[in-house]
């Protein structure tokens, strides 16, 4: 959220995962798997500046999660809505209302300067994707619990290796420097898994040892009448 006198100095949103998704499309994430992330945003932000109060927007569906997070962290203010997380509840989540709260958590989520999410869910990754469009670059404000970035029908994400690797064991892949992998998806424990386009094996690496492959294309030349 960009910094003026009508807005918070800083905000940095998290997105709770859907809790009719856990264990069948993502997995279950605690708050403190959150606020870690949370804590270390704002630990390197107050290196560089002063900051007034650490503000957190918290999207949800579960409303007893905010008194959760006011009584565990009580260095932060919590900006929050328990009537939208209510709605979000399975029992109403098709309603008018419902979906006006989602709309509302979606905008403020992407107003924020750092996303806590998990890339799994769509309310995350379109709060993102708008990001993108209020600010400058936010490509890096963000970490994901699970997920990697992605949406539906792209093209395949393929990264590079720039350093080499010997499979520590079957789970893993060999990497030889200049190899191209398809990623699955980054498991934030340090490994990513992915297919090697050489070997057409697939497994686990570093994810230090890879980088983005940048598809590049060149326009046609326009010539002017």
């Amino acid at each position: 959220m960009a910094a003026n006198k009508n807005k918070p100095i800083m905000l940095c949103g998290f997105k709770c995962e859907e809790t009719d998704k856990i264990n069948t499309e993502a997995a279950f994430h605690s708050i403190e798997e959150y606020m870690y992330w949370v804590d270390l945003y704002y630990n390197k932000l107050e290196r560089a500046q002063a900051v007034e109060q650490r503000r957190v927007y918290l999207a949800t569906d579960d409303p007893n999660l905010l008194p959760e997070a006011k009584e565990k962290y009580k260095n932060y203010e919590f900006v929050s809505d328990r009537e939208i997380s209510k709605s979000a509840g399975l029992g109403s989540r098709y309603s008018d209302s419902s979906l006006h709260g989602v709309l509302f958590d979606i905008q403020m989520l992407s107003e924020c300067d750092y996303l806590v999410c998990t890339f799994s869910s769509q309310v995350c990754r379109v709060a993102y994707e708008l990001m993108q469009s209020s600010q400058p670059d936010s490509a890096k404000k963000f970490q994901s619990l699970d997920d990697i970035y992605y949406y539906s029908r792209q093209s395949g994400h393929d990264v590079r290796a720039i350093y080499s690797h010997q499979a520590q064991d079957s789970s893993q892949i060999d990497l030889v420097i200049g190899d191209r992998i398809g990623i699955a998806g980054n498991h934030w424990d340090g490994y990513s898994k992915g297919l090697s386009h050489k070997t057409g094996k697939d497994g686990f690496f570093p994810s230090y040892k890879v980088e983005d492959v940048m598809e590049i294309y060149d326009f046609p030349r326009y010539e002017g009448v």
